[in-house]
């Protein structure tokens, strides 16, 4: 039987306190929810915590026009209507056109799963709530033939949010909470080296610097995250950038902001700091 404890991944770096809050959301058999701004790992969470328990992943990625029944099942009721005039299935046999969604496909597995729900709150404001009554119970009823779906193994949820908007108090009260900060650079730099461990040290450090700067920019409309760091660590890397020209030049940029406004603002801060560097050197 696969360890039912989270210790953390080989891969990913995570904090006493969010592993107190995995295993605590396991051990009282509640969803775990996730918050926290887009790039703090809270997607490769469920990943590292299936991966480390030896347990399928199912992940249902969330949408704006999303709504709670499509996470249990889908009845086709266009195919079989296509089948009933052109004679192609049995349209008698309504279980043929019913296929489980991702919370169905959990319940219905053979053994325990990680379910992932990513994103929630891009959802509207009733789609967490529409979810309670089969994520508290593990069963839902198919209407159209009358068959239930029951979890034999409760699945591990874990469900993400961007905190683009407030959740029902009732779906709260159901979940262990979690807020995933933005790493401090100490933490920053062992996420660094898990994935890069082979940088030199003053690429690195030269990268860090840097990057805090740019979050610290103001104006900024979307702050660069972690995953992007990485990705710039990596294109510096490969290109070859003398560490004293990142914290100046800030070369690559656009492997870490990601819209013109944001890229515009920052080189105007970068110019602003060489004018002030060139008067003062």
């Amino acid at each position: 039987m696969p360890d039912q404890h989270f210790s953390g991944a080989a891969d990913y770096i995570a904090t006493p306190d969010l592993l107190a809050a995995v295993n605590t959301a396991v051990s009282l058999e509640r969803p775990l929810l996730i918050r926290g701004e887009p790039g703090t790992g809270k997607t490769r969470l469920a990943e590292a915590v299936a991966g480390a328990m030896d347990l399928p992943l199912i992940v249902w990625g969330v949408k704006s026009t999303t709504k709670a029944q499509d996470g249990l099942y889908v009845y086709d009721t266009v195919q079989r209507l296509y089948d009933s005039q052109f004679g192609e299935g049995d349209p008698g046999d309504v279980a043929r056109y019913i296929s489980l969604g991702p919370v169905g496909q959990a319940f219905r597995s053979s053994g325990r799963t990680v379910l992932l729900i990513d994103e929630v709150d891009k959802a509207d404001l009733e789609f967490p709530n529409d979810l309670l009554w089969e994520l508290d119970r593990m069963s839902f009823l198919i209407k159209e033939t009358g068959e239930t779906v029951t979890a034999e193994h409760r699945p591990i949820v874990v469900i993400t949010s961007n905190a683009e908007k407030e959740l029902p108090d009732a779906f709260l009260r159901r979940c262990v909470f979690h807020y995933i900060a933005f790493p401090e650079p100490e933490q920053m730099r062992e996420i660094v080296d898990v994935h890069h461990p082979d940088v030199p040290r003053l690429l690195r450090e030269s990268a860090l610097e840097a990057f805090y700067m740019l979050r610290g920019m103001e104006g900024l409309r979307k702050k660069p995250s972690t995953s992007e760091l990485v990705d710039w660590v990596q294109a510096l890397s490969i290109g070859g950038i003398p560490t004293a020209e990142i914290a100046r030049d800030f070369p690559f940029l656009g492997a870490v902001l990601k819209t013109p406004q944001d890229l515009d603002i920052a080189r105007r801060h970068i110019a602003l700091r060489a004018r002030r560097a060139a008067r003062h050197g």
